[in-house]
């Protein structure tokens, strides 16, 4: 089943993380959306859970030859996580991604500083740490947030999208407290799938989405 948009997408996962937090599994959440997909889908389940939403700007490392194809991704100034089966199947090194590593990490502080505009990121420690995307096909940028994000040593770290590759979801489990996931269809093939509606977003979709939460 195909959803709309990122939108009711988000409807469906809040309901998901709703039933979670009147049994109490989801104490002081804090919604972390991976911009900019993740934002529309994330700012739907920060107002249904009643919790402040934030971003963690995150960027994938795509193979040379395949930019699409997630190799690995960054977060911040920590190191690149890779998958070392991909980086195997497709005969690559850490060493030769080095150069598109350095320029994703300046694309990744460009967004940083626009979307955060000086704030901090707020203390999670204490805190279920809701990290929210718009899907998940092979998990390297989810990989290196949830790994992040457990530094900041946060009371729970959850996953949550509308849908996932199913060998994804059950990699990310090993990664965090839990995966809560809408949809994970056999014969997975891309996000954009199983979206009626997949529009990129800009930057300014995401600070205005930013600027309601705020507001609100």
């Amino acid at each position: 089943m195909q959803f709309r948009d990122r939108r009711q997408a988000g409807q469906e996962l809040a309901g998901r993380l709703r039933i979670l937090q009147e049994k109490g599994a989801l104490a002081h959440p804090v919604v972390l959306a991976l911009p900019r997909g993740g934002v529309p889908v994330a700012r739907v389940v920060a107002e249904a859970l009643e919790a402040p939403l934030d971003v963690l700007v995150a960027r994938k490392i795509g193979a040379p030859f395949q930019e699409e194809l997630g190799v690995g991704a960054i977060v911040g100034d920590a190191p690149p996580v890779f998958d070392p089966r991909t980086l195997e199947r497709l005969g690559l090194t850490e060493e030769e991604l080095a150069p598109l590593v350095a320029r994703e990490r300046e694309e990744l502080h460009r967004r940083d500083r626009l979307y955060r505009r000086g704030r901090p990121l707020p203390d999670l420690r204490g805190h279920t740490v809701i990290v929210v995307d718009d899907g998940l096909a092979t998990g390297a940028t989810a990989r290196a947030a949830v790994r992040w994000v457990r530094a900041q040593e946060p009371e729970q770290v959850v996953l949550a999208v509308p849908v996932a590759a199913p060998e994804a979801a059950e990699l990310l489990r090993a990664e965090t407290d839990d995966v809560v996931c809408v949809q994970r269809p056999g014969g997975f093939l891309s996000v954009g799938s199983w979206y009626e509606n997949f529009d990129q977003l800009s930057d300014d979709d995401v600070l205005a989405a930013l600027e309601h939460m705020a507001e609100g």
